[in-house]
């Protein structure tokens, strides 16, 4: 027996809100997605407070689906399109303008490296080259760690080709009620931050080295990330100015390097080994992306980038190697449509939760 969309909202029609109105009556219920008896969909809260007071009704609704004949799984991701609320800013006089932020200056002067309060562990996840999927194995590790009951952040610091709001499916300009400091955003269990949020979409940025070395410094510092076990950064690919100014003004608790298997990926992947060995930080493992594909129709499994030299590198330099991850469509339309992949029921979210894992097990997240 096939289970309607219909059902499933006449039956979250019957789910209470903190409030009194239902998860339908409020217009909260977004990509909700039914196949093969696998029932998977997203409650958007107006904020991370709501967002958690939420979570019983996101039980509740848990509970009624699965109770419906023809619902084999369920699947409910709640997020959030804003930090958590703060008072209200006190208002600026009369004859001062009105608190403001700007993104993008020259440094500030650091005496030793810099910490975030609150946060447990930094990592950076870097590629040699762009194109290798980093920012697909970033987003879908930190919502991977999240699900796995991390309190987990995601800074996008690739200012020049910002991705991570298309990919976790957010659009909304991060508050500064006192122009100093920034709340991050909140999406599928994840507190992120990318300078993506801070322009409008499409905007080239056009910075040298000193403002990118600034607008880090911000987003590590000015934003009130919270209590962390684990902040992922997105880095840019390549060893230029912003992994430059990382690893010598953060402290790291290492990197994770992403390549994908063919020879061209992995020179570029030991360059950027090198960098973070020259630079004093770990590396903490390896991630072959790409690593195969299996055609949907067929069957056929194909080796596109080649299979394999992603642990072989590993081997060599005596790195962890973490895991590969397939080439897969679906993978690459759940990323362009802001749910990632990892937060489905779909089978291809299960390398990244094993990768999750692996580090959980591992005392690094």
């Amino acid at each position: 027996m096939s289970i309607s969309r219909d059902t499933i909202m006449t039956t979250l029609a019957k789910v209470i809100l903190p409030g009194g109105k239902t998860l339908a009556e409020g217009d909260v219920v977004r990509a909700l997605a039914v196949k093969d008896g696998a029932v998977s969909f997203v409650i958007e809260a107006p904020d991370a407070t709501a967002a958690r007071a939420w979570d019983a009704a996101r039980s509740d609704a848990e509970v009624a689906l699965k109770a419906l004949a023809g619902v084999q799984s369920v699947s409910i991701v709640m997020t959030a399109h804003s930090g958590t609320p703060s008072a209200p800013a006190a208002p600026a006089p009369a004859s001062g303008p009105a608190p403001s932020l700007k993104i993008g200056r020259h440094p500030s002067a650091q005496k030793s490296k810099m910490s975030v309060p609150g946060v447990k562990n930094i990592i950076a996840i870097a590629s040699g080259k762009g194109g290798v999927g980093k920012s697909t194995v970033s987003s879908n590790l930190a919502v991977a760690l999240a699900k796995l009951g991390r309190k987990v952040g995601l800074l996008d610091a690739d200012i020049y080709g910002p991705s991570q709001p298309r990919m976790m499916g957010v659009t909304k300009k991060p508050a500064s009620p006192d122009g100093e400091n920034i709340e991050p955003l909140y999406a599928h269990g994840v507190t992120m931050m990318s300078i993506g949020l801070m322009v409008e979409e499409g905007e080239a940025i056009v910075w040298r080295g000193p403002m990118l070395m600034g607008a880090m410094q911000q987003m590590l510092g000015q934003v009130q990330w919270g209590e962390l076990d684990v902040l992922l950064i997105d880095m840019p690919p390549g060893t230029g100015d912003v992994q430059l100014t990382l690893c010598q003004k953060t402290e790291l608790t290492g990197a994770i390097v992403v390549s994908t298997p063919q020879d061209v990926a992995l020179l570029d992947a030991r360059r950027g080994i090198s960098m973070f060995e020259k630079l004093g930080v770990p590396v903490l493992g390896l991630i072959e992306n790409m690593s195969t594909y299996v055609c949907p129709e067929c069957g056929h499994e194909a080796h596109i980038f080649g299979h394999g030299g992603v642990s072989d590198e590993a081997e060599k330099i005596g790195a962890p190697f973490l895991g590969a991850l397939p080439l897969a469509l679906p993978t690459r339309l759940a990323g362009d449509s802001g749910v990632p992949i990892v937060v489905t029921d779909e089978a291809l979210g299960e390398p990244y939760m094993r990768l999750a894992d692996r580090l959980v097990q591992g005392g690094i997240a």
